[in-house]
């Protein structure tokens, strides 16, 4: 049974230096006034550079903080993750995401076997799959070279692979477009439909067990579709999901199936084939393996960099700080990089599906659950966004995120002086100082009290290993703090109940479609009441 911190000695002295920290002598504007502060509150390895000297925190809760993760062994249990231990204890499984972007020649066994030669044959069938549709060597029904992927799926399916889609469109020269379906809102498939050009366009379909109502929903309108423009569907689509599942089937005429695996969660995925089909595809092969390096590279940083110099392990101690030390509920995440907009979607759903949870590992029930609130947006938008709340309105943490380099470094005008990327750092720079600072003013509605703590994240440049570094960086932090509340961070329950009731009501909607006097008695009244307001088209 894991050691859980809330009963160690250090928890408890943690609480009184959280209260010392209420003191007016440790706002962030006295503590920030240390010329060493950035030195003793900074970290720099695996390609990223960790500042939290605009923390709430001192050189002796951070020793405190040190001190937990040894007492608790977290180091131990991410390489004993990293080395196959079935750590996902309800489902009991391995958690092997660190695995599919692993480059090691020694054997990693789960129950026996070693899986890296799987993973590697798959990571080769994508770079041989990539390679023949980018040469056209394989095509469409009609004989065209397919210039549109669309991914089918949903949550993990997709939302990782958005994020370094999105990261990367720089280096996006392989003439292909790349969209994801995700909603099964049919006004998503309506809008996707006016842009594509069916000949043209493979459809990637993304599910572990094949059975995801959206997906297979989505699915079967994408094939139909593809029938009405006088196509073969089987000429058009490939599948990404679980050996022997329906996707998997080789009866059903596809152009290829890639392998998924129990061991990897979906929220984790991105570097499996579920990232490593489109994203070779858009990026091509060669530069998703240097995402995987990078990402390879921050996993041994996580697993083997000492407490005090391990920049995912010190951001987990520095988030339970904040969230059960020092009451935030909320963190912001808002990188100033357009690339990664869509970072923030994909951390919320790794963090807040990891880390929700509302019993530890082995079953007990959280006095107080852990989890923050994720949600982000980049700047300069969110200033003009929400961060009147962020100055003003109810304090939370924040992860600004800093590129050294642009990928579009041609563009040079200058206004008020500065170049636009000049500008987009000095609104970098500012916003963390203002917020730790605040400002007295006798107009209340211009004073702002500060001491409201953020981190901000360097990377040099927006290159394949550099996202990947980041990716692993998020991800090592996730699990990083699971382990040390006693969280399972690689199951979802939470997910499935309103699955089940959904089962139920679709079941109840195609018996109306079959039988239009179908009444919905077996519903509650609330239930009842919506389903006759959909089948009149009014309310």
């Amino acid at each position: 049974m894991a050691t859980l911190p809330f009963e160690l000695p250090v928890w408890k002295e943690l609480a009184t230096q959280a209260a010392k920290m209420e003191r007016p002598e440790n706002h962030l504007r006295l503590l920030l006034a240390d010329p060493n502060r950035l030195t003793a509150f900074s970290l720099k390895d695996a390609g990223l550079f960790y500042d939290f000297s605009r923390q709430r925190l001192n050189s002796d809760i951070l020793t405190l903080l040190l001190d937990l993760a040894i007492a608790c062994q977290l180091s131990d249990r991410f390489r004993a993750m990293m080395n196959g231990a079935k750590l996902n204890t309800t489902e009991k499984r391995a958690a092997l995401h660190t695995a599919t972007r692993s480059f090691q020649s020694t054997p990693l066994l789960v129950d026996g076997q070693d899986v890296l030669p799987t993973l590697k044959a798959v990571r080769s069938q994508i770079k041989a799959f990539s390679a023949a549709i980018h040469s056209a060597e394989l095509t469409g029904s009609t004989g065209k070279p397919f210039d549109t992927v669309v991914v089918i799926g949903i949550g993990g399916s997709y939302l990782g692979t958005e994020f370094v889609a999105q990261a990367l469109g720089a280096y996006a020269d392989k003439s292909i477009d790349l969209y994801f379906l995700s909603n099964v809102d049919i006004h998503d498939f309506g809008r996707l439909a006016k842009r594509v050009d069916p000949a043209t366009t493979l459809w990637i379909v993304i599910s572990k067990s094949y059975t995801t109502a959206e997906t297979m929903a989505n699915a079967q309108q994408a094939e139909a579709f593809v029938r009405s423009s006088g196509l073969d569907p089987a000429d058009h689509f490939v599948t990404v999901t679980s050996k022997g599942s329906p996707g998997d089937d080789p009866a059903a005429a596809k152009l290829a199936s890639f392998h998924m695996f129990d061991y990897i969660g979906g929220r984790y995925s991105v570097t499996s084939a579920v990232g490593g089909v489109p994203l070779s595809l858009y990026l091509g092969y060669d530069r998703f393996e240097h995402f995987l390096q990078g990402a390879e590279e921050m996993d041994q940083h996580a697993a083997y960099a000492p407490a005090d110099q391990n920049l995912p392990l010190v951001a987990a101690l520095i988030n339970v700080w904040n969230y059960y030390h020092l009451g935030y509920r909320v963190q912001g995440i808002i990188p100033y990089a357009a690339p990664l907009s869509k970072l923030a979607p994909h951390i919320q759903q790794l963090y807040m599906e990891s880390n929700g949870k509302g019993v530890t590992a082995e079953g007990q029930i959280y006095s107080e659950p852990p989890g923050f609130v994720v949600f982000g947006e980049p700047g300069t938008n969110a200033q003009h966004s929400f961060f009147q709340l962020a100055h003003q309105g109810r304090p939370f943490p924040i992860d600004f995120i800093g590129v050294l380099i642009p990928q579009y470094e041609q563009y040079k005008n200058q206004s008020r002086g500065v170049t636009n990327h000049q500008e987009l750092w000095a609104n970098l720079l500012s916003q963390p100082q203002a917020l730790a600072l605040g400002q007295a003013n006798d107009d209340k509605a211009r004073c702002f009290s500060g001491n409201r703590p953020s981190s901000t994240i360097l990377l040099q440049d927006l290159t394949p290993a550099n996202i990947g570094r980041l990716l692993a960086f998020y991800e090592a932090r996730t699990v990083y703090e699971a382990f040390l509340l006693g969280i399972n961070p690689f199951d979802q329950f939470g997910v499935e109940l309103g699955k089940t009731i959904a089962s139920k009501v679709r079941k109840t909607i195609a018996q109306k479609n079959e039988t239009p006097e179908h009444a919905f008695q077996d519903q509650d009244p609330i239930t009842r009441f919506y389903l006759e307001t959909l089948f009149r088209g009014k309310f």
